[in-house]
């Protein structure tokens, strides 16, 4: 229901506001990012490098255009979240067995090697990167290409769908491990879980969800480059999870809309300044919001059910 609900809320706000589209578009794309950063969270990892999956995901569509001549969405996008799970899977035999800042230190190293070697690749348009074309949907059924409302709808609806099937996984067994191994790994041990596999399969989930926010942004950007593998774009996604908080799938994705309001604002109204104002309204948020902005929407429900346990209809009840 909170998906649906969210999908149709970015829809009709797509569509009443055209120039929004684009914002929407980029940050639910980036949302993906942070939903895989959250569920690490949640296991207490904090990986400082999904900018490498973020990074597989947009250059897998970009190449699989230029030299595949590939451009139906329906194959690329799935094409990008599976090449980044694949990289995820074989990399995550070794940094399933890390923890704390181990781990986070381990994944930047990773990120980081992918930046350097797309710098110096000029094959791949080397600093610069290169421009994707523009896709196909359903090949071609609608229209020859795809433009940028629908790139708006194809990724407010897939974004949907992934929320959908996130909110069950943070509720079934697997998903439950997560905040188990943070608090007592030793005991989820001896409880017969494995804490190794699980952490295993949530690093491969979120590679898989970062890979598809990568194909989405690219998508909407028409152009990938190695910046999207450097330390301070997988920053900025550990910076939108703890933003819109960890107890919820939904939870990245209004951290995620409010950080590119924010600087979308900041950059319009104070072009020399913006970096400034960004950064008060952030350190604002976290100081007055340590829980994340999902804590507004917690407080008022624990509000809702405090007034109805002390009401006399709910006493009696």
């Amino acid at each position: 229901m909170i998906a649906l609900t969210i999908t149709v809320a970015a829809l009709i706000v797509g569509f009443g506001l055209p120039s929004w589209q684009f914002l929407i578009t980029v940050a639910l794309a980036k949302g993906l990012v942070a939903l895989g950063v959250v569920l690490l969270l949640r296991s207490g990892l904090a990986s400082f490098g999904q900018g490498l999956y973020y990074c597989i995901g947009a250059y897998g569509v970009g190449m699989a255009m230029n030299y595949l001549d590939w451009r139906e969405t329906v194959i690329l996008l799935p094409f990008a979240a599976a090449c980044a799970a694949l990289l995820a899977w074989v990399l995550g035999f070794l940094l399933a067995r890390y923890r704390d800042i181990f781990f986070a230190m381990l994944s930047l190293a990773l990120s980081m090697i992918m930046y350097g070697l797309l710098v110096r690749n000029p094959s791949l348009g080397g600093s610069d990167g290169f421009n994707v074309h523009a896709p196909s949907f359903l090949w071609g059924t609608f229209a020859d290409t795809l433009s940028r409302p629908g790139v708006f709808v194809l990724t407010v609806v897939l974004v949907g769908v992934v929320l959908w099937a996130m909110q069950g996984f943070l509720r079934s067994r697997a998903g439950r491990l997560g905040p188990a191994i943070k608090d007592n790994e030793i005991r989820v041990e001896y409880l017969g879980a494995s804490a190794y596999r699980n952490i295993h399969l949530s690093y491969v989930l979120a590679a898989a969800l970062a890979g598809l926010g990568g194909a989405l942004s690219s998508l909407s950007i028409g152009h990938v480059d190695p910046e999207l593998a450097f330390w301070t774009t997988s920053g900025e996604f550990i910076f939108i999870a703890v933003l819109g908080g960890t107890r919820n799938a939904y939870a990245p994705f209004l951290g995620a809309l409010s950080l590119e309001l924010i600087r979308t604002l900041a950059y319009q109204y104070a072009p020399n300044t913006w970096q400034i104002v960004m950064g008060v309204s952030m350190l604002a948020l976290i100081v007055f919001l340590p829980g994340g902005l999902i804590s507004i929407l917690n407080r008022r429900n624990a509000a809702a059910t405090s007034n109805d346990s002390s009401s006399p209809t709910g006493a009696r009840s």
